[in-house]
């Protein structure tokens, strides 16, 4: 089967009115901003804060949502739209884009869990309509289109201080479980680490459990 080719369609790039995307003007500022993202990548306000202030980076959003160079998913999170030639409409946002934006907004540490850590360090396949995240925030549960985002409470000291690669690999080895984690499995653990991923990940869980540790131990070998 050919590989799906993302692209973005040319009325993707509706106009904005000339008045707001003169030369330096602070939404040519955020277009040229989010040009120089890849598609799918999700925004939030405070993410243009260092360029205009707060009520203009939000005003400025709303209207390229309104053009169509973003799209609106949910309140206050809003992505670059990546468009499938094979199926022939914009492809469903992307949930750890989504999740990682909320986490930017309300300040929280985040870590996928279960079969979303699975899909991401690509032992699985399959993906979750349910995505869910241990986090430092409260419990919340988002829902656009199809998809259902869960933010998992779990103490701070559970996920503070780590890189995302370690937090991932904790998580991954949580949802395989202690019996079932086999010599196959480390092995296409360990071919997706770098060199600095295994020094940064020996280090960094070492206060995890003891098995954890030790299958981390034998994967960065």
């Amino acid at each position: 089967m050919s590989p799906i080719i993302y692209i973005i369609r040319d009325n993707f790039h509706t106009t904005v009115a000339d008045t707001d995307m003169g030369k330096g003007s602070y939404i040519q500022q955020m277009v040229s901003r989010i040009d120089k993202t890849r598609d799918g990548c999700a925004f939030i306000v405070s993410d243009f804060t260092d360029m205009m202030d707060y009520s203009t980076a939000k005003r400025s959003l709303t209207r390229l949502a309104e053009s169509g160079r973003v799209r609106r998913v949910i309140r206050g999170v809003y992505d670059k739209p990546r468009y499938s030639t094979l199926l022939e409409e914009h492809s469903a946002p992307i949930a750890e884009e989504i999740a990682n934006a909320l986490a930017r907004n309300y300040n929280w540490t985040i870590a996928p869990t279960g079969a979303a850590a699975l899909n991401l360090l690509g032992l699985s396949t399959q993906v979750p309509a349910n995505w869910k995240f241990i986090s430092s925030g409260p419990y919340k549960k988002y829902t656009f289109g199809k998809v259902t985002i869960e933010f998992l409470h779990r103490a701070n000291r559970e996920i503070a201080g780590m890189s995302k690669i370690t937090a991932l690999i904790i998580q991954v080895l949580k949802a395989i479980g202690e019996k079932n984690l086999d010599e196959s499995t480390k092995e296409k653990m360990k071919a997706r680490l770098t060199s600095e991923d295994k020094t940064r990940l020996q280090a960094e869980a070492r206060q995890t459990t003891a098995w954890i540790y030790k299958a981390i131990k034998d994967i960065c070998l």
